[in-house]
C-alpha cells in the first residue's frame, strides 16, 4: 500500500469519526445545520472510500489498457463532486421541509463543532500536502472537499452561538453551508472533467516543455507540441524538425529531449517525439553507370565504373546540376559495396536509383543509417529513370540525352 492509499484509508476513518460526532450532538441539540453537516461527513466517507479504490485501480496496466488506468483518479474526482452535490441537495430538502425547532444542549453541540473544526482542518491540510507531493487529483479533490467542511462547520457554529442570544440562525446557516458545498463540488467537477476530455496542459507547463526542446542543438523547428494529463501523470507529444539526416543521431537527440523533460517537469509518464529531417531545397540523385558517356544504367553497384550525381530542385523537380564521378573502389576485392555506399554518402546523396537489388545487405544498411532513400527502377537510361520519378530532364547535358535518343 503506497502513501496515497494510506492517506485515503485514513480519510475514511476521519470522516466516520466526524459523522458520528456531529450526528450524536445534532440529535441531542436538534440543530438542522449540524445534522446536515453530519450527513455531509457521511457522504465524505463514501467519497474517501471511492478515492481509495481509484488509487488502487489507477496503478494497473493491462493489455486492454496499455496506457494505464490513470484517469480513474479523475473519474473518482468527478464522482466525489456528485457526492458533494447530493449532500447539498439533502441539506436543502431538510432545511426547507422541516419546521424550525428550539435548540437544546447547545453547549455540547458547540463543543462538538469546535472539535470537528480542529480535526477537519488538520486532516485536510495534511491530505492536501500529500496530494500535491504525489500529484494526485483524487486526494487533492478529497482534501478540498474536507476543507470546505471547515467553513461549513464555522457557519453552523455561528448558528448555534446565535441561538444562545435568542436568535435562531440555524436554517440560514444550513443554506450558507449548501452554497459552500456546491462551490466546492463545481470546482472538483470541472477539474476532473477537463482531464477526462483530454484538455490541454496549462500554458506554463507547455512553455517549459517548448524551452527544453529548443535547447537541443539539433532542433531547427517545433512543428507541434501538445500535452495532456491522466490522473496524476502527464503525457507530452512533439513534432520536431532536426538538422541531422542520420537516424542514429536523430534518435539520440530525441532521447536527450525526453530525458530533459522528465527531469524538469514533474510526473511525466511518457514523452513521444516525432522527428523528421530538415527539408532540403535541392536533392541529389545517384545512379550507377555502365559507361563514361553517362546514360546507361549499370546492373551492378560495387563494380559500376562510374556514378552520375544529378542535383534536382525540390520545389519543381528541375535538374540544376549533374556530374559523373569515378568509382574509386572498383578494383577492391572485398567489401566494395559498403565502401561505395559510404563514398556516395560523402557526396551528400539523398536518393539512389538502383536497377537491381543489392547482393549484400551492407550497402542497404549504410544507406538506411544515412537516411538515403533507395528507388528501384526498370529503366535502361538515366533520362527515363528520372522521368519515372516526375523529374524534368530538359536541362540534362545534351550529350547524355542525345545518346539516349540515338538508342
Amino acid at each position: 500500500m503506497d502513501r496515497g492509499e494510506k492517506v485515503a484509508i485514513l480519510a475514511v476513518v476521519v470522516n466516520l469519526l466526524l459523522f458520528g460526532l456531529k450526528y450524536i450532538f445534532a440529535e441531542l441539540s436538534g440543530s438542522i445545520g449540524l445534522k446536515a453537516e453530519a450527513f455531509d461527513s457521511l457522504s465524505d466517507v463514501v467519497a474517501s472510500a471511492t478515492v481509495f479504490g481509484g488509487l488502487k485501480l489507477a496503478k494497473r496496466k493491462t493489455d486492454l489498457f496499455p496506457y494505464g488506468l490513470y484517469k480513474m483518479e479523475n473519474l473518482v474526482a468527478v464522482l466525489v463532486a456528485f457526492a458533494i452535490f447530493f449532500a447539498g441537495y439533502k441539506i436543502v430538502v431538510e432545511a426547507t421541509t422541516e419546521r424550525p425547532a428550539s435548540l437544546q444542549n447547545v453547549g455540547w453541540a458547540v463543543a462538538s463543532v469546535v472539535c470537528a473544526i480542529v480535526i477537519a482542518y488538520g486532516f485536510s491540510r495534511y491530505e492536501a500536502r500529500v496530494g500535491r507531493e504525489i500529484n494526485s487529483p483524487a486526494l487533492t479533490a478529497d482534501a478540498a472537499h474536507i476543507s470546505i467542511d471547515v467553513f461549513a462547520h464555522g457557519v453552523v457554529l455561528v448558528g448555534l452561538l446565535s441561538s444562545l442570544a435568542g436568535i435562531n440562525l440555524d436554517r440560514i446557516a444550513a443554506f450558507v453551508v449548501v452554497l459552500l458545498i456546491f462551490w466546492a463540488g463545481g470546482r472538483i467537477f470541472l477539474s476532473g472533467i477537463r482531464v477526462l476530455l483530454d484538455a490541454s496542459l496549462d500554458y506554463k507547463t507547455l512553455r517549459l516543455a517548448e524551452e527544453l526542446i529548443s535547447r537541443e542543438a539539433e532542433v531547427i523547428q517545433i512543428q507541434d507540441l501538445v500535452g495532456r494529463s491522466s490522473g496524476r501523470y502527464t503525457f507530452i507529444e512533439a513534432n520536431i524538425v532536426l538538422k541531422t539526416r542520420d537516424l542514429h543521431e536523430a534518435h539520440s537527440a530525441a532521447d536527450r529531449i525526453e530525458k530533459s523533460i522528465k527531469e524538469e517537469i514533474a510526473n511525466v509518464d511518457k514523452v513521444l517525439i516525432h522527428y523528421e529531417p530538415m527539408e532540403k531545397e535541392n536533392l541529389v540523385y545517384a545512379v550507377a553507370l555502365d559507361d563514361v558517356d553517362g546514360q546507361r544504367l549499370s546492373d551492378h553497384f560495387g563494380d559500376a565504373p562510374h556514378f552520375m550525381l544529378v542535383t534536382v530542385r525540390a520545389k519543381d523537380k528541375q535538374v540544376i546540376d549533374e556530374q559523373i564521378v569515378e568509382n574509386p573502389f572498383v578494383g577492391v576485392e572485398k567489401g566494395k559495396g559498403i565502401l561505395v555506399a559510404e563514398f556516395l554518402e560523402r557526396q551528400a546523396v539523398d536518393v539512389f536509383l538502383a536497377k537491381q537489388p543489392f547482393k549484400s545487405r551492407g550497402p542497404a544498411y549504410v544507406f538506411s543509417a544515412a537516411a538515403i532513400d533507395i528507388h528501384q527502377t526498370d529503366e535502361e537510361t538515366v533520362e527515363k529513370a528520372l522521368e519515372g520519378l516526375g523529374i524534368s530532364v530538359s536541362s540534362l547535358d545534351a550529350s547524355h540525352q542525345g545518346r539516349s535518343e540515338d538508342d
